[in-house]
């Protein structure tokens, strides 16, 4: 274990962006495959759709990581620090500039890679709900983020709280 910790350090150390993306992409695919597995418990069998997990796998290795990465990075070059003005700044301008703005791109690309005929219907229908379940579920997120995580690990930890929170996207996408 040891092992892995001190690669994954030396990798998002050189190259943090490339590791960051591909680790968001892997928890990205990693949630849908846990969404297709939870929609066929019980009696209902249907086999895996790998094309929509690999649409979540290409949005979070090419798309969604490479965004956050860069995100976080600016984000703490405009404000250092851990004070409490500081995180308040911080969780206000990532949760009501960049969080509207990802959220529409996960809509359209996956629209995009869908093939759908109208690329901004499912985003129009969504985004309010999705946008009002983001902000109960990243601010408190983004609170620990800011306070406890040092800046190399932000995107990891955003990965691993983004596999509930692509779990809840998952969710929603796929209601009516």
């Amino acid at each position: 274990m040891n092992n892995f910790r001190n690669f994954l350090k030396r990798s998002l150390e050189r190259y943090p962006i490339v590791t960051n993306s591909l680790i968001y992409g892997t928890l990205c695919s990693a949630s849908e495959f846990s969404q297709q597995t939870l929609s066929c418990w019980g009696d209902r069998q249907e086999p895996y759709n790998s094309s929509a997990i690999g649409r979540y796998v290409i949005y979070g290795t090419f798309i969604g990581g490479p965004l956050i990465a860069n995100w976080y990075r600016t984000l703490d070059r405009w404000f250092p620090g851990k004070t409490s003005s500081i995180i308040v700044k911080k969780l206000m301008i990532d949760q009501f500039t960049f969080t509207p703005a990802l959220l529409a791109i996960f809509y359209v690309s996956m629209s995009i890679m869908e093939q759908k005929a109208d690329l901004f219907e499912e985003m129009k229908q969504k985004f309010v709900p999705t946008f009002k379940t983001s902000c109960m579920f990243w601010m408190p997120a983004q609170t620990m983020n800011f306070l406890l995580i040092p800046p190399m690990y932000r995107v990891s930890y955003i990965a691993m709280c983004s596999f509930a929170w692509i779990n809840i996207l998952c969710f929603i996408k796929r209601k009516n």
